[in-house]
This record gives C-alpha cells, structure tokens and sequence, in this order.
C-alpha cells in the first residue's frame, strides 16, 4: 500500500503544483483572507470531500470519512506581506515554477502545507483506506498575527477536538515535535514633565524606562534553557513615550518585549522575572502588562485572545510519534529526523492549551519563511502528500 499511495502522490504533482500556485496568486494577509478561503473551499468541493463550510472566524473546514476517531490536518493559510518589492526576483503574488521550485509568498509558510493535505485526500478517498477516522482539514486564519487564536474558535466555539492534529508548518521534511512558546508584554513608567531647560525640575520617564530595558539585557542571559528546545529568550523589541513637546522631559514611557519561553517557563514565571528586573532597576511600581489580541477578523468578527502562547512538546515516547515515525519510512524510505521549530505555530493553542496532541511535517524549509523570493520544492509537496495518507493508512491498521 505504501508504494501506491507514493505512486498516486506523484501521479498528482501537477494538481498539487497547480493549487499552490493558484493559491499564491490571492494574497492572504492576516485578516484579509477571503478570497484565499473562497479558492481552497472550491478545491476541497472538487476533491468531493464529505464536509466543507467556513466558520465564523472564516477557517475553511473540510471532512473526509465518519469513522469515530478524529484526527486533523491544520495549515495556516494567511501570510506576512511583501516587504521591499526589489528584493523579489519574481513577483511575489505571481507564483513561478522554475527548477523544480515553487516561487512565490506563501510557497512555504504555508500554503504548501494546505496543497499537500488536500492531495493526501484525494489519495485516501481514491485507495478507499480510512475507515476508523473522520479526518478533517483545516484552512486557518490569523495565525501570522496570532498565532493559535483559529484554533482556541475551532476548540472552543466549533467544538473540533481531534485526538491529535498534525500541523504542516514547514519542516524541511521533518518530523517536528514542540517548539517554545512566547508572549508580548510592555512595561510603562511614569515621569513628570517640565521644560528641557531645566530637566532636574522634573522627573524623566526615558531615563527610567532605559534602565529598566538594561536589566532586561541582563535577564536574559539568565533564562532556563532546556536540552531539547534551548534556551528562553527575551528582547526589547520597541520604545515609546509621551511628552508635552520636543522641549519638555517626558512624562511616561514604555517598552515593549518579545519573551520566547522554553520548556518548564509559563506565563506566571515570566511576569515576575520582569517584575524583579523592574525592582532591580529601581522602579518597583512601574506596570508589566500582558498585551492583548482584538483585531477583527475579515468575517468582521472579533475574539479577543491574550498574547500568552504556551510552550508545548510531545513525548518521545508518544504512540502518536512512533507511528509518525513507521509510516514515514516506509512510505519514503528512509527514517527522520525528529527536531523542533524555531518559531511559533497554531500548537501553541492545540497542545500548549488544550493539550491534544501534535505533531508537525511539513514542504519548505522554516528558513526562508518570510524571506523574499520564498521558494518550496515540487519534490516535497509530493513527499508530504504521501506522508500524510500514509500516516492515515498506518493509523487505520492500529485503531480499532
């Protein structure tokens, strides 16, 4: 079976070229999705999945199967913008095919993923192997700018809790099983203004606020570090402030910091390493806020999330991964490499919340996510089609 599912995943390279490229070709910034959507909910309906519709967020939602197990498939299908159009060869929302690659926004973060799900359902309706699941793929929203958020409305609002979801963020072709977490926070001081010409009058905000931001630097070199994930990290990432005029000192500022949080780090622990540095710096009273999500969706809804995104990773010990693992190679011939991402994905919400299982493999390589003249190899849209029935293949021989 496993030779037949690699054999129709390539029979179907074409198709799953073409549906990149034609997804490529509808720019889907986070919050502008629309029209992305629209596409991959008319290829899911000439796939002839059993179930299509789009939620309320404006997730695609796509089923194949009734049996009573539940497992998905999740890709994000909005992406970051341009950046400086004379860095791209190609235009970025013209997709190109050029020397086996796939040229174009979105090639690898990560509407490759959603073109090789929907092939993987084509090869699983087709070989007629799935029997014990009811699998569903999801087309996600947001997630460049919120990571999570369209799954705490798949899990909470639709009800969708899978027994597992594989996420086909890229991965180089890897089998992924965690990555660190992260949070935004900001830190505001109070100053008092006066005039420039006589700043002793006063008391400068900037000058608080910047020696709060060197005991940051300072923290950072004293975060946990985990031997699988690595270290915790904090930045100053952006500095504000208020002040009457060019001519005054100013009255109030505020830093803002991206907290990247390794294994056995939360939420709780963050604030207060921030809350000791501020003490440390001379400020015990200055206010460490946790920022909020609350922009609307292009439904027009809005469903307001903090910016806390928990750490998670599966055992390796997890059946889950072991499957992962048996199928991988014997649909591609050789065993993985099991690894990590560098950045964030919807997992924070399935696994680092709600605890449901994942598992990542994905076409690209997360290097040249958000990079101009993005590029995804044909040879992997294909490899990560097969995976993906092949997993379903071996996952129907083991439940009962």
């Amino acid at each position: 079976m496993y030779e037949q599912i690699m054999e129709k995943a390539k029979q179907y390279e074409k198709e799953t070229t073409r549906f990149l490229c034609d997804m490529i070709g509808h720019p889907s910034f986070s919050t502008k999705e629309k029209d992305v959507i629209d596409c991959i909910k008319k290829e899911m309906e000439a796939v002839g999945f059993d179930e299509v519709r789009i939620d309320g967020l404006g997730n695609v939602i796509g089923r194949i199967g009734t049996g009573r197990h539940v497992i998905a498939f999740d890709a994000h299908i909005d992406t970051v913008y341009a950046g400086d159009m004379s860095l791209w060869k190609t235009g970025p929302f013209k997709a190109e095919v050029k020397d086996g690659m796939v040229i174009g926004r979105g090639s690898v973060d990560q509407e490759s993923g959603m073109a090789s799900m929907l092939t993987a359902a084509r090869i699983i309706k087709e070989l007629n192997f799935n029997d014990k699941f009811s699998v569903y793929f999801t087309g996600t929203v947001m997630e460049e700018d919120c990571d999570g958020l369209c799954w705490q409305y798949l899990i909470k609002e639709e009800k969708l809790v899978p027994e597992l979801v594989v996420i086909t963020e890229p991965t180089n072709l890897n089998i992924y099983r965690g990555h660190r977490g992260r949070m935004e926070m900001m830190i505001h001081v109070k100053g008092l203004s006066c005039h420039g010409s006589a700043p002793e009058r006063g008391d400068n905000a900037i000058y608080k606020i910047s020696r709060i931001a060197l005991e940051i630097e300072k923290l950072h070199d004293k975060l946990k570090n985990d031997a699988f994930l690595g270290k915790g990290s904090v930045a100053v990432t952006q500095v504000f402030f208020s002040s009457p005029s060019q001519c005054a000192v100013p009255d109030a500022a505020s830093i803002q910091l991206d907290r990247r949080l390794t294994y056995g780090e939360t939420k709780d622990t963050a604030v207060m390493e921030v809350k000791a540095a501020c003490r440390k710096a001379g400020y015990p009273e200055a206010d460490v806020e946790i920022l909020m999500y609350e922009e609307a969706a292009y439904t027009g809804l809005v469903y307001p999330t903090e910016k806390y995104y928990p750490t998670w990773v599966l055992p390796e010990s997890s059946p889950w991964l072991k499957t992962a693992e048996q199928s991988y190679e014997k649909v591609l011939g050789k065993k993985p490499f099991v690894d990590k991402w560098t950045f964030s994905t919807n997992g924070v919400a399935i696994m680092g919340m709600h605890n449901i299982p994942c598992i990542g493999m994905g076409p690209g390589n997360e290097i040249y996510a958000h990079a101009p003249n993005e590029a995804c190899p044909v040879e992997h849209l294909t490899k990560a089609a097969a995976f993906y029935a092949a997993f379903i293949y071996a996952l129907n021989q083991k439940r009962d």
